[in-house]
């Protein structure tokens, strides 16, 4: 036991229940010696205590002091505990509470009718082993301290004391570490225990804790209501600074839970501990002033809060925004503590649930010490508020042990002088006094009414015609059996003075908080603003009242990482938490069409992304218009060779009797100018958009006007031939063969085989207008898709065949003695076809969308300017530029 005191007593449940079992067994003398030892380790002065005498004792236990004294742990001697100091008005204003029920029940004609209640209230100062001597004080029977006279015993048997005072229940304590160990002790015994500010959500489980109910709710549901403004308000990054109990890491690991998989994380965690508060303030200070989060999770006392506030003030950090839990969000000391306004101003926190009680305030303010002498805990507080010691009778020193005198000596300032006695609260505005926001001075107004309404079912007679009761027999008030007392308890439901229903569900009862937000005053110091309400697990917000803490209704942004916008992806950092990411634009063809998307999707075949990669679009249709640069262009150029062939076409129509045109075979030539225009003409089908009949029509003519072209080149270069070589001796025959019907027969002959070529692809497989999705744009190419390439490649093939022969002949006749030899020109313009065409393969096959349309007109284009030029441009040079050069006689010159 020794070495678990000096422990912050850190007992097992099994101890404490063999300790209880010695405590209330038939052994009574036993229980003199436990206390005994207890008291010698804990050292005195005990808990102070304050009670009134009834017929029912209810036990109360607050934290009236914040400020622990510290503790000797040199382990030389046992630990003594001194006094606390610092009285805390928010504990004593529930202390006051829970008189103000039991004196209002007491004047109750219905209620209890015929028993009085009483009380005895202990000061446990948040210290452990305070809180367990009293609970075993409660169960020993005394009604003093432990350093009184707990027992007398003659012969091992209790006194009158021990007889006498029975303790019905315990109303307390305000921490869930302690109320769990208080729960434990009592438990074996079913003395019931009613909290009226332990939120644990542990101490919801009745298998572990089956004597304890509460009326604050579980912290279950208002630390879901903080994640859900963290996720409401899109907090993503996010501080905590934790109280270092049970109270504190139980609700940050709820916290925590309810966040994942939300987005939400948290930076850092840093404990207070009530010992050393102000060096953990100074250190969680630094911590949150070199952070990158804005928004700090608060979860600690007030008192503790305080402290942190001040030490962010000295070093001007201003710019956080803070969330508050229930423990600190409504406290006075906070609000009206101007050296903190700045650091405080715009706290959103959850609250408990405000209500009032009607004459509590008339009860406050008529508090005076004179009228109560053994309430020391006033007279500290009338010390404390107006400087003075108030008087005291005589008889008051006298009928006190020397246990209260050290302890009030202690606690009082010696200097202080004595009061006037004109001293009142009546007309003293003090947040002491204030009532109107009640919260949890409420919770254990109804904790007191509780106990009331399960003490009236248990004293209350059954009916002789309820044979259903589970009371054969009416308890009386000595008489009380724990469990009993327990079991109505437990099915209290009850309607208060205030109108209000209430019941337990199991340990808790049913989850109300406020939303409330601090905003600034004119007088510098900072107002409770109720902006929604928590009703379970719904929240109700109104934001547009909010004022956050820069002081404007925009709210904070407190991110890891600033929000990948629609269009790109989050990709983690490696190495850091989930809520540090970059953002990655998506992938050609991909969209993500909302803020902070894990993965990019991809559009459908028919689809394409917009601009902004936020949305599929329907592709846009695609092909080589006339109104587009490309499609003029090479419209214009089509035009243009069209006019030129035109052109050359008259000029030598009407020079068709000179040397120049009659020496080349003019009929030939005429007939090449008219295959050149429609080649010239056939790459206009190509442009536009594309339809069932443009697209046979296109190949059709593209095939058979260069065949016609080629043909007429490929006659006149055998013309050429066989005129050079019928000029030898016995060769005259030769020409016989290339007469001009023979001419036009083999032009004829050629061209038809083209024509049935085209006729059996364009009756089999024809091209037909088709989207092509294949390239991964924008836009859908609309263009004629070949069906059959064997078709496409036979029109072609047909056409380099004829073009090479072609090129083969007149090279061998480009050495032919003439002045002026056709054959060199029919030479360099075939070069200059099978050139374009040999490029334009594996031009075609690797074009996109309409570009493969752009390559095809752009090589009958260029081959029929190659032809054009290369055949008719000298020609129309000596017609035109030089007529001396179109003689016979010069044409005849070797």
């Amino acid at each position: 036991m020794r070495w678990c005191l000096c422990h912050r007593t850190r007992w097992t449940s099994s101890a404490l229940s063999l300790l209880l079992l010695s405590i209330v067994g038939t052994q009574m003398s036993v229980v003199v010696v436990v206390e005994a030892i207890v008291c010698s380790l804990w050292g005195t002065p005990g808990n102070d205590s304050f009670s009134q005498e009834g017929d029912v004792i209810i036990g109360g236990l607050f934290n009236l002091h914040f400020i622990p004294s510290a503790v000797d742990r040199s382990f030389t001697k046992l630990p003594q505990y001194e006094p606390c100091t610092g009285l805390d008005l928010e504990p004593l204003k529930y202390m006051y509470a829970m008189t103000f029920a039991v004196e209002e029940i007491n004047r109750n004609t219905t209620l209890l009718p015929g028993v009085k209640l009483g009380y005895h209230i202990f000061d446990c100062c948040g210290r452990y082993p305070w809180t367990l001597k009293a609970a075993m004080s409660m169960v020993g029977g005394d009604t003093h301290s432990c350093s009184s006279s707990l027992f007398s015993t003659v012969n091992g048997e209790p006194g009158e004391t021990a007889r006498d005072k029975s303790f019905a229940l315990v109303i307390g304590t305000s921490s869930s570490t302690t109320s769990m160990m208080l729960s434990r002790i009592l438990g074996p015994l079913s003395v019931p225990v009613i909290s009226y500010l332990a939120s644990c959500p542990c101490l919801s489980d009745r298998r572990q804790f089956p004597n304890f109910v509460r009326t604050i709710p579980s912290d279950i549901y208002q630390v879901r209501a903080m994640a859900q403004l963290a996720v409401r308000f899109q907090w993503t990054w996010i501080g905590a600074v934790l109280e270092n109990s049970d109270y504190g890491h139980l609700a940050i690991q709820a916290f925590q839970q309810e966040i994942e998989g939300k987005g939400v994380c948290l930076e850092f965690i840093e404990n207070l501990r009530r010992e050393t508060t102000l060096s953990d303030a100074k250190r969680a200070a630094v911590t949150i002033q070199g952070s990158t989060a804005k928004v700090i999770l608060i979860i600690c006392w007030y008192t503790d809060v305080k402290n942190l506030f001040l030490e962010l003030a000295k070093r001007n950090v201003t710019d956080r925004q803070f969330l508050a839990s229930e423990a600190w969000s409504t406290s006075d000391d906070l609000l009206q503590d101007a050296a903190i306004s700045k650091v405080a101003s715009g706290v959103l926190g959850v609250a408990i649930r405000s209500s009032t009680i009607p004459g509590f305030e008339s009860y406050l303010r008529s508090l005076h010490p004179n009228r109560r002498p053994n309430d020391k805990f006033l007279r500290e507080f009338w010390e404390t508020e107006f400087g003075c010691s108030p008087e005291t009778p005589g008889s008051y020193e006298s009928r006190f042990s020397s246990h209260f005198s050290a302890s009030l000596k202690t606690r009082s300032d010696p200097q202080s002088p004595l009061c006037s006695g004109t001293e009142s609260l009546e007309e003293v505005q003090h947040p002491f006094t204030d009532t109107s926001q009640l919260r949890v001075s409420y919770n254990v107004y109804l904790a007191v009414y509780a106990a009331a309404h399960a003490l009236h079912s248990l004293l209350s007679c059954p009916n002789s015609d309820n044979h259903r009761n589970n009371f054969s027999t009416c308890s009386s008030p000595k008489n009380i059996k724990p469990i009993e007392l327990l079991q109505h308890l437990n099915n209290v439901k009850i309607t208060t003075p205030q109108g209000e229903m209430f019941h337990f569900q199991g340990a808790d009862i049913p989850a109300k908080y406020d939303l409330v937000n601090w905003q600034n005053t004119p007088e510098g110091t900072l107002r409770l603003v109720l902006v929604g309400r928590v009703d379970g697990f719904d929240i109700h917000l109104n934001e547009s009242v909010i004022q956050w803490n820069t002081g404007s209704s925009q709210v904070p942004v407190s991110v890891c990482s600033e929000s990948c916008p629609p269009g790109t992806r989050m990709v983690n950092r490696k190495g850091e938490p989930v809520c540090c990411f970059d953002c990655i634009q998506c992938a050609e063809g991909e969209i993500s069409n909302k803020t902070d998307s894990l993965h990019c999707d991809r559009c459908p075949l028919e689809f394409w992304p917009n601009v902004e990669q936020t949305a599929c679009v329907p592709r846009q249709l695609d092909f080589l218009s006339f109104n587009e640069t490309l499609g003029i262009t090479l419209t214009t150029a089509a035009v243009s060779g069209a006019t030129v062939t035109t052109a050359v076409f008259v000029v030598f129509l009407c020079y068709r009797q000179t040397p120049v045109v009659r020496a080349n075979n003019s009929e030939l030539s005429f007939l090449l100018l008219v295959s050149l225009k429609l080649c010239f003409l056939c790459s206009l089908v190509f442009i536009g958009r594309p339809s069932v009949w443009s697209c046979r029509f296109q190949q059709a003519a593209f095939g058979i006007s260069f065949v016609l072209c080629v043909s007429c080149i490929l006659v006149k270069t055998i013309v050429v031939l066989a005129v050079f070589r019928s000029a030898r001796p016995g060769a005259e025959a030769l020409m016989k063969w290339f007469g001009p019907g023979q001419q036009r027969g083999s032009i004829c002959i050629f061209t038809c085989i083209q024509i049935v070529i085209c006729a059996v692809w364009l009756s089999l497989s024809p091209p037909v207008p088709q989207h092509n999705l294949g390239f991964h744009g924008s836009k859908v190419t609309l263009e004629c898709a070949t069906a059959s390439m064997l078709g496409f490649s036979l029109v072609l093939g047909y056409i380099g065949l004829l073009a090479c022969t072609c090129l083969i002949l007149a090279f061998l006749a480009r050495k032919l003695p003439d002045n002026f030899n056709e054959a060199k020109l029919i030479t360099f313009s075939m070069l200059i076809f099978c050139a374009v065409w040999v490029a334009f393969v594996p031009a075609y096959i690797s074009s996109p969308g309409k570009y493969v349309v752009a390559v095809e007109v752009f090589a009958i284009l260029a081959s029929s300017y190659g032809l054009l030029f290369c055949i008719f441009a000298p020609k129309c040079f000596i017609i035109l530029l030089s007529p001396e050069k179109n003689t016979k006689k010069h044409l005849m010159v070797r």
